[in-house]
């Protein structure tokens, strides 16, 4: 091998070294929202870009989870779940389809 290939290789393995640090360095959470008594708790959130958000209904009566043009949940009964995983850092306003008066917030950074 000629110097400069040893160079180049020695360049190549301190770039992947530093990729694979910044990788593992990243941490995604999971976080919960429970949907109970026509509320959403916590209404507000604030997530990292890669988290995932579980919404739980506790009520005795049906909810959905919907951000217009972002998320749409199916009919979620007692104790069902749904979650979505956020990609896109921004503001996420969602509600409630069977009773719109129900809102919450989640804000990716």
């Amino acid at each position: 091998m000629t110097i400069a290939t040893i160079r180049h290789l020695a360049i190549r393995c301190a770039v992947a070294a530093f990729m694979a640090s910044q990788i593992s360095a990243v941490r995604c959470e999971t976080v919960s929202v429970t949907i109970d008594n026509f509320t959403f708790a916590p209404a507000q959130l604030t997530v990292k870009v890669g988290s995932t958000v579980t919404w739980t209904n506790h009520d005795d009566i049906p909810h959905t989870v919907v951000s217009a043009g972002k998320f749409k949940s199916k009919t979620l009964d007692t104790d069902d779940s749904y979650s979505f995983t956020f990609a896109t850092a921004g503001d996420y306003k969602y509600f409630c389809s069977l009773h719109p008066h129900m809102t919450g917030t989640i804000k990716v950074e």
